[in-house]
């Protein structure tokens, strides 16, 4: 199963150690599933997490980093989408173009307003846009 995942599902992964996120963790750990990401998604992850409210010193900050990059596939260049519904929140539409142009299964997110395009996404038949409390991992 091949997954995005948006900053905030990252966070409760590597920042907030979740108890919710346990078996998307567990999921990543064994392999289960591949992560997939763009140098604009991994920006965006390093930015969010050098916001002072998360109290987060270098260490930490390259820590949670690494976790990522140690477990995602990079995909260097994303072409033209044409026909994906536009994300009310420009800076969430990265992940869906991510998910449209590396065939990911499912783009994991709590953002409302990426959960809202869900079924117009389903639509199209390329991925799914799912809650990490509704995402239904490969039994390990």
């Amino acid at each position: 199963m091949r997954l995005v995942l948006d900053t905030n599902v990252v966070l409760d992964l590597v920042v907030f150690q979740d108890p919710g996120a346990e078996n998307l963790r567990s999921a990543i750990e064994a392999k289960r599933v591949t992560l997939l990401t763009t140098a604009d998604c991994m920006g965006e992850l390093r930015r969010v997490l050098a916001y002072p409210r998360f109290g987060l010193d270098a260490g930490a900050q390259a820590k949670a980093l690494r976790w990522v990059e140690d477990r995602s596939q990079p995909i260097e260049t994303l072409p033209a989408q044409p026909g994906l519904p536009r994300c009310s929140d420009p800076d969430d539409q990265k992940f869906l173009e991510l998910a449209w142009a590396a065939n990911a299964d499912v783009l994991v997110t709590k953002d409302r307003a990426l959960l809202d395009l869900a079924r117009r996404v389903a639509k199209l038949g390329r991925f799914l846009v799912s809650s990490p409390t509704d995402l239904a991992l490969p039994a390990g």
